[in-house]
């Protein structure tokens, strides 16, 4: 890229620059600017006008390439004051250069300004030679003037870079979420489509004599895989997203519970499905929770209680769903759901039910597992309607 085809910070120092070379030549402002050395001061003449320009222009390149900008902005400068050239506006581009230094030097960052400091003590001893009144008091106030001015740059400079390392941070925070969603996601799909298959697969070589139910235990079967093939095209195109989609875009939409009642009853789970309430109007974030509890408590029940009744209740208010699934009984000491202890139930971690109630819990609900006093298995949540995930 050439550097008048930079960016739109170069666009804007080149603005700059010409503004200030403006401002030097326009009445009443051209006479005003810094004097260093108190020498005697001489008419204009074409070296004080090319010095002021070699003061303004260099402007144009001072977040680019901002040392060679200090560089000769300040060596315009020395010249012009050990010359005894008029005051000239254009003095304003020394004290740019140098805070250019600290905001925007990206290499050399020590070397730049000790270079500067060695540049600053050659001209007092020029303008001491050339018979300047000032003393050693006066040029180190003039340097410490100078320096606050490097330094303001420096200041501005690490707070951009904390901001930059916050933005960064809350970017990675957000993509570790994003990642935990989908592992979540990807979790709860295959691990109940597969199981469903599984016990399909089982039950039909059972079949083999009634050509009928075979076929029936088949279609079951190629419907779970097409069905576990589309979530997984989704939630793949979503890892494979540039981030163009908005959030609402990326969070897969549910399915329906009847639905995957009927598919976990076709695969010989007794399974009864009991709704209170009319269904209100539901986040896509709740939604889904909803969806993916049922979901993943029909998974443990076809792998832990096979055979043994289920109820999938869904109660519904205009604020709250209300999702519990029971099974008459469930294996215990299994890896994945639950484990006793001596004060009652506890998750034992397993990364479903576990991961059901970090998805409740994000959402405002409550989310409880564990044993019935009778005997089987409880998974309760309850869902506020409006949340979002």
């Amino acid at each position: 890229m050439r550097w008048w085809e930079a960016r739109p910070a170069a666009v804007k120092d080149r603005k700059f620059a010409l503004v200030l070379t403006v401002l030097s030549f326009t009445s009443p402002l051209s006479r005003i600017g810094a004097q260093f050395g108190d020498l005697p001061v001489h008419d204009a003449s074409v070296a004080s006008v090319l010095l002021t320009f070699g003061q303004t222009l260099p402007i144009a390149v001072r977040t680019r390439w901002p040392g060679g900008c200090l560089a000769v902005a300040g060596t315009s400068f020395a010249v012009h004051q050990s010359l005894g050239c008029p005051a000239t506006f254009g003095s304003l581009g020394l004290y740019i250069a140098l805070y250019s230094v600290g905001a925007h030097q990206e290499r050399l960052r020590r070397a730049v300004p000790l270079a500067a400091t060695g540049g600053y003590v050659l001209f007092g001893v020029a303008l001491h030679t050339l018979g300047s009144p000032g003393g050693l008091i006066d040029y180190l106030l003039i340097y410490m003037v100078l320096a606050a001015v490097w330094g303001l740059g420096v200041l501005v400079r690490r707070q951009r870079g904390q901001e930059a390392a916050r933005r960064h941070l809350s970017a990675q925070v957000a993509i570790a979420a994003e990642r935990r969603r989908m592992a979540r996601e990807l979790h709860d799909v295959v691990t109940h489509h597969v199981t469903a298959m599984v016990v399909q697969a089982g039950a039909a070589q059972y079949l083999t004599e009634s050509p009928d139910r075979l076929g029936d235990a088949l279609d079951a079967i190629n419907g779970t895989g097409r069905r576990a093939l589309a979530e997984l095209r989704f939630l793949l195109g979503v890892l494979e997203a540039t981030g163009d989609s908005g959030p609402h875009e990326r969070t897969p939409m549910p399915g329906r519970v009847p639905d995957l009642v009927e598919q976990t009853r076709a695969g010989g789970q007794p399974v009864e499905l009991v709704e209170d309430g009319e269904q209100p109007a539901m986040a896509t974030g709740a939604r889904l929770a909803a969806y993916r509890i049922v979901q993943e408590s029909l998974t443990n029940a076809v792998k832990y209680a096979a055979g043994h009744e289920t109820l999938v209740r869904l109660a519904h208010t205009p604020g709250w769903t209300e999702v519990e699934v029971t099974t008459a009984a469930t294996a215990v000491g299994t890896h994945e759901s639950v484990a006793l202890r001596d004060d009652g139930p506890r998750l034992s971690g397993g990364r479903g039910l576990t991961g059901l109630r970090e998805r409740v819990e994000m959402l405002g609900g409550e989310f409880a597992a564990g044993f019935r006093p009778g005997g089987g298995f409880r998974v309760h949540a309850r869902i506020p309607t409006g949340g979002a995930a």
